[in-house]
């Protein structure tokens, strides 16, 4: 098949499409037109989060057999479209679902033990021991929001730490490894003491968490969000921070971020931004949750055997 290359993935995917005897097209410098313009003369492409994939480019893509997404996120796909030109797109959630647990446990273990607050303190001369006491992660209440391949990784790591793990999912869950227990979310308001999100971009997750959703917890929480940054209401979480309702929060995922995730754009109402960048409650990186040197090989790996069997048929 001749398979269109939009964002240039891990070469181990590159070099197995190729041993396949598969023709691969370099297109990660063409422009949204080009690849309009050329797009129906292939089979298969492969893309990050560069550009969208609409109606538009799908209707041009008259000999697509599948879409293959380096990664997990696929709001910048039409799935209504892809669905109805019976299109599979293929996606690598189970390539860095280890990463995105691990990388969130160490955000929280950073926050709760104040570890960067410290290090910078001690760096310039500070020496504050009982200003830096920490909260143990050990029996805390963990509700685990969106319970796919993330949400279990994240419910798998936790279970070693000897807390109570909870989740909530509005599908049917598949996994059968009981790492977390069902249950409602009105429970969940009640009962927990961190919410994790794992959940997609979608029409009803963007903004659900905002004040109101916040407001429902019984407990002041502890925030975690490795999953998108416009989940979250961010001047509703701020809100919720300076009120005490939310006492801290690890972000991974801004809803500043660019559709690529390549970069910031700053608003011009910088209140919300700069609470964020400026308070030691907060811990910040930027969309790497799942983005690790192991990630990185173990979703072209996936990659490859999806597309292989697509390819079989």
């Amino acid at each position: 098949m001749k398979i269109l290359i939009i964002d240039l993935p891990e070469p181990l995917l590159i070099v197995g499409l190729e041993e396949l005897g598969h023709e691969l097209t370099d297109g990660s410098i063409w422009s949204p037109d080009t690849i309009l313009k050329e797009i129906g003369a292939y089979h298969g492409i492969i893309l990050r989060s560069r550009i969208s994939v609409d109606e538009k480019l799908l209707a041009a893509a008259v000999n697509l057999k599948f879409i293959a997404r380096e990664g997990a996120g696929v709001e910048h796909i039409d799935m209504s479209a892809a669905e109805r030109l019976r299109i599979p797109v293929l996606t690598a959630n189970e390539g860095n679902r280890d990463a995105v647990a691990e990388h969130a446990i160490g955000m929280l273990l950073s926050l709760m033990n104040n570890i960067n607050k410290a290090d910078a303190e001690v760096r310039n001369g500070l020496w504050k021991r009982e200003a830096n006491r920490g909260i143990e992660l050990h029996e805390k209440k963990v509700a685990i929001i969106g319970y796919g391949n993330m949400g279990t990784a994240m419910a798998e790591k936790l279970s070693g730490f000897g807390c109570s793990v909870y989740y909530y999912d509005k599908f049917p869950v598949k996994n059968t490894k009981s790492f977390a227990h069902k249950m409602t979310m009105e429970k969940i308001y009640d009962q927990a003491d961190i919410v994790s999100l794992h959940l997609p971009l979608t029409m009803e997750t963007t903004g659900l968490v905002n004040d109101e959703y916040l407001n429902k917890f019984t407990k002041n929480i502890i925030l975690v969000n490795t999953s998108r940054g416009k989940i979250v209401n961010t001047d509703d979480l701020v809100k919720n921070m300076k009120s005490g309702k939310v006492i801290g929060a690890c972000l991974d995922v801004l809803a500043y971020e660019n559709q690529s995730f390549t970069a910031l754009t700053i608003p011009e109402n910088r209140e919300s931004y700069d609470y964020l960048m400026g308070s030691n409650r907060v811990i910040l990186t930027p969309h790497i949750a799942g983005w690790s040197h192991e990630s990185k090989k173990k979703i072209a790996i996936v990659l490859l055997e999806k597309i292989k069997a697509i390819t079989k048929e």
